[in-house]
């Protein structure tokens, strides 16, 4: 379930890429209709949302639905803006994000580990970015996709604070919250009509809502309980492997020697500064 969940959210980026439409508005539609379609995948289990710890929650509930729907918003302009691996990579440098501000907001210790991670994502940008090349292209959607990273720990941070709501409806309300904070922006900020949903735009949009989100969430979150933290950390990576071969294979977008040398840096450092760190005598372990 875990790995079918990852191999869909690789596949979202192929998507966009044949998708003429705003990012907003496919950011809106994919927070109404995915979290319409959890509220009809409850109904069919004949499970009712616990609204007293919903009420609880609401203002990190609320707080961190705006950070996915701001999320969702950049990388779909990433994607149309660079190609799809690279916006993925790019993107995946959020872990290295969350390590930074770590520290600061959840008072964990910076170890060295932690800090060559670091250095060896921000390597592997420089690679992704064309700089060493000379062919810089696509800054500006390198800039959307690490602007989508930062909000990551944004979400990460506020999620932490929902352990009285179950997966479930915590997904729901934040979905609903993202479809919220995206449709002002949709309506007022971008430049689009009805008559631009072409027929295939709008099969396209509804897989990404029903299938990328509402089927997705659903198979990734019945996976958490049977699951080690550590199994989810690596397996999580299926996403921009899947990513980065569907923008070579599918899309045939360029990807070079310093692309994949990148990749390897950026992902490899995402993944093991995510590993628990072991240590020796009576020093307690701290995970990453």
């Amino acid at each position: 379930m875990l790995i079918a969940s990852m191999v869909l959210y690789g596949t979202i980026g192929v998507f966009r890429h044949y998708i003429s439409l705003p990012s907003g508005l496919i950011a809106c539609a994919r927070g109404l209709i995915g979290a319409l379609s959890l509220v009809a995948l409850l109904l069919i289990l004949r499970r009712k949302p616990d609204w007293s710890a919903i009420r609880r929650n609401f203002l990190p509930l609320a707080l961190s639905g705006a950070a996915l729907g701001a999320n969702w918003v950049l990388l779909f302009e990433a994607y149309s803006r660079t190609t799809v691996a690279v916006a993925t990579l790019a993107y995946y440098v959020a872990p290295i994000f969350l390590l930074l501000i770590a520290p600061f907001a959840l008072k964990e210790k910076l170890t060295l580990r932690k800090v060559l991670c670091i250095f060896v994502a921000l390597g592997g940008m420089v690679l992704i970015s064309g700089v060493i090349g000379g062919g810089v292209s696509g800054l500006s959607g390198i800039a959307f996709a690490l602007g989508a990273a930062l909000l990551y720990p944004v979400i990460v941070l506020l999620s932490k604070r929902l352990t009285e709501v179950n997966a479930f409806d915590k997904s729901i309300v934040q979905l609903f919250f993202a479809a919220a904070i995206t449709l002002p922006y949709t309506l007022f900020a971008e430049q689009w009509s009805f008559s631009d949903v072409t027929r295939k735009a709008a099969i396209l949009l509804l897989i990404v809502c029903v299938v990328h989100t509402g089927i997705a969430y659903a198979l990734y979150f019945g996976a958490l309980p049977t699951l080690k933290a550590q199994t989810l950390a690596i397996l999580s990576y299926i996403d921009p492997l899947v990513a980065v071969l569907l923008s070579a294979l599918v899309l045939k977008e360029p990807f070079g020697w310093a692309e994949a040398v990148g990749a390897v840096l950026i992902l490899g450092a995402a993944l093991v500064s995510e590993l628990p760190e072991r240590r020796n005598h009576d020093v307690s372990t701290s995970g990453g």
